[in-house]
């Protein structure tokens, strides 16, 4: 496993900290690996790491409407066979495959990370996004526990947030982000591509279930947390049928929602040839139907995407929500803090993949 080998040069340099050489994000002297031999964790390894750095920049190409990520994890025992960032398992020599469903690297010391990022006067106040490499609501979060302290930090310093997920979990922390919302700008998102059991099963195996990630949406509008819903992946031929769409729009309608979003399946390096694999055991004759689609790169068609986006906002206009809605923010307005006020940092910051 390639933990000395990987740099703050692969992924660029903190926001908070000096800019030096090319430095370890965490040694092998301080990896500690360990597996639970419980039944919500059998056959999971955890590493447990102290990273050096915890702000993440977006790349200036991203599509992304956000500058900087937190992501207390890598790998995710989600387990979704057509996850995005299955690619960035293969910069540790780990496997892309069984692989990133199994083997969770944890940065234990992210909370205290995060709040000494943020009380840098190199640091400026900006939106901070979590949960678009991989999910930190995932199985390990019940374990370790870093959600908490991490939303902590960002409520002390008044530092707008979003979190977008597919964990029920979140809900353990609803008392902190109503604390945090009071001060700040807080938006949540959770990801329901589809509401069909069978469907969920075998491409989503190690999530809650759709109608329990409606329920918790429901729980977080009424304590006052408004709560879109980033409708992914659309599956082409497994979960675009007008029926799911409409079957999976009036769900989230029902669960108080502000907003619905549609998201086809997109298939990166890495995610692309698991999900192939996937798609051969399970639905061959679509094989060569998706070789058709995704013969021009990671993205659907244009059309395809077009067409699915315009279904969508016509059935939520329907059940009376939107592709916007009230928005997926909580706005409060909170006092500026003195950073925000300073320059803008020139530094990179360690380097995420894009959501899309």
């Amino acid at each position: 496993m390639r933990w000395d080998n990987l740099t703050d040069d692969d992924a660029g340099n903190t926001p908070g900290g000096p800019v030096a050489g090319p430095a370890a994000l965490f040694g092998a002297g301080a990896v500690v690996t360990r597996t639970i031999d419980t039944p919500e964790f059998r056959g999971i390894t955890f590493h447990e790491v102290r990273a050096r750095s915890i702000v993440n920049r977006v790349p200036g190409a991203s599509r992304m409407p956000f500058e900087w990520t937190v992501n207390p994890y890598r790998g995710c025992s989600h387990a979704c066979v057509y996850c995005f960032a299955r690619k960035t398992h293969s910069y540790l020599d780990l496997d892309t495959g069984l692989g990133f469903d199994s083997q969770i690297v944890v940065k234990t010391n992210a909370p205290d990370l995060l709040r000494r990022e943020l009380g840098s006067r190199r640091w400026t106040g900006a939106h901070i996004a979590m949960g678009t490499n991989v999910d930190c609501y995932q199985r390990a979060e019940g374990r370790y526990r870093l959600m908490p302290g991490i939303i902590e930090a960002l409520r002390d310093h008044a530092n707008p947030f979003s979190i977008l997920t597919k964990g029920t979990l979140i809900l353990r922390d609803l008392p902190l982000l109503q604390q945090a919302a009071a001060v700040t700008d807080v938006g949540i998102c959770v990801s329901v591509g589809f509401t069909d059991p069978g469907l969920w099963r075998t491409v989503e195996p190690g999530t809650p279930s759709p109608a329990a990630r409606l329920n918790a949406i429901r729980t977080l509008t009424d304590a006052g947390i408004e709560c879109g819903v980033l409708m992914a992946p659309v599956i082409p031929f497994l979960g675009d049928a007008p029926e799911q769409l409409r079957e999976t729009v009036r769900s989230v309608a029902a669960s108080g929602a502000t907003s619905v979003t549609p998201l086809v399946l997109h298939l990166r390096p890495g995610a692309r040839e698991w999900f192939t694999a996937w798609l051969a055991q399970r639905h061959p004759h679509l094989v060569e139907r998706y070789e058709r689609m995704y013969a021009g790169g990671s993205y659907a068609p244009t059309w395809y995407q077009r067409q699915i986006t315009r279904q969508v906002h016509q059935l939520a206009a329907e059940f009376g929500i939107g592709p916007n809605g009230r928005g997926t923010a909580r706005r409060i307005t909170a006092p500026e803090r003195p950073a925000a006020r300073a320059a803008r940092p020139g530094a990179a910051g360690p380097t995420q993949l894009s959501l899309l």
